[in-house]
């Protein structure tokens, strides 16, 4: 069985030497075992070797039997540096990206990192890292230094995202009201569900996801509560005249429309999901190499699916690579392209 991991992370080696050498605002120290730590509002990341080492973490896909990961950047994200530092670590990261992509290519591919507290330079790297880099689209933040994805100030990025029919994942970061989240590790563990829950509702209630109907919108962590809150959202659009002023059909009309990846293990959640969206909307996804994500978890949990042996190749791989356009992957044997 092929398997695509689609939520997993990468900091690159010179993107981890610009953070330590004082050209960032992010704060980095080092804890017993030697590995960098990354901190910010209400939480850090641990950079394991498997964040840091690509051949490293080459050999643990091997080991598992995953066949290629979507590796893309994850919090801070450079929208917390000044402008022209975000763009330059943005570039930066790409570039890195692309080099793992064709060095290892049958194991990595990769989305986009976008200078986001700058919309402008953001549309102008996401033109590089697609036409010139082959990227098939960029991670999102889902929400940038405290502005909401839907403001207009990102439309430019859309455009050119609408036009090229490219893929825009939102990944979690710095909450509202993080300061509230501080002890127990609960902006992770529920401020990041929150605020993807919220960002997927503003992009559809102010019309973005009607406006550019050719973005392939995909949400980190199972859509943080999208699947479990979808109902009351349409309740919000009968009720409320203010959520019918930009869209013309129900919320959900909309929602299952977007992509989902497995970043919430349970078994009732996951079930929810596919009730929801559908199995073919349903992207396996790891977390690794986080404290919180797990390889053999994401496999376990798709294995143990009660769904159909095509629409577990769908979880697994299939729609992944057709979302990605990754035509070189063809069921085993078959001859023939994902659908």
């Amino acid at each position: 069985m092929r398997v695509i991991d689609f939520h997993n992370h990468y900091y690159p080696p010179n993107y981890m030497k610009a953070l330590q050498s004082g050209q960032s605002s992010v704060k980095v120290t080092i804890d017993d075992k030697g590995n960098p730590l990354l901190h910010y509002p209400g939480d850090y990341n641990v950079a394991v070797r498997g964040h840091r080492d690509i051949a490293y973490r080459q050999e643990v896909l091997d080991k598992h039997g995953v066949t290629m990961q979507v590796v893309t950047l994850t919090t801070p994200g450079t929208h917390v540096e000044t402008p022209a530092v975000a763009a330059k670590l943005a570039s930066m990261v790409n570039d890195e990206f692309k080099e793992a992509i064709d060095s290892r290519g049958s194991h990595f591919t990769a989305l986009a990192t976008l200078p986001l507290n700058d919309p402008a330079a953001s549309a102008k790297e996401f033109e590089r890292a697609t036409a010139q880099l082959g990227m098939p689209g960029a991670m999102l933040f889902s929400n940038i230094n405290g502005v909401a994805l839907s403001d207009e100030r990102f439309w430019p990025i859309y455009e050119q995202a609408n036009e090229r029919g490219a893929v825009l994942y939102i990944h979690p970061a710095h909450p509202a009201n993080v300061d509230m989240m501080q002890e127990y590790w609960l902006m992770p563990l529920c401020g990041f569900l929150f605020d993807t829950t919220l960002a997927a509702a503003s992009l559809v209630f102010s019309g973005v996801a009607e406006r550019f109907p050719k973005i392939r919108w995909a949400l980190c962590h199972l859509g943080g509560t999208i699947p479990y809150l979808a109902e009351r959202l349409d309740r919000g659009f009968h009720a409320f005249k203010d959520c019918r002023a930009h869209i013309d059909r129900p919320p959900t009309t909309y929602l299952k429309e977007f992509y989902y990846d497995t970043v919430n293990f349970d078994q009732g959640a996951l079930k929810l999901a596919i009730d929801f969206a559908g199995a073919d909307h349903i992207l396996a996804g790891s977390d690794y190499p986080h404290q919180i994500g797990s390889i053999p978890m994401m496999l376990e949990a798709v294995a143990k699916l009660p769904v159909t042996d095509d629409e577990r190749e769908r979880i697994y791989w299939k729609s992944a690579a057709g979302l990605l356009g990754l035509k070189g992957l063809r069921a085993e044997g078959s001859g023939q392209e994902p659908r």
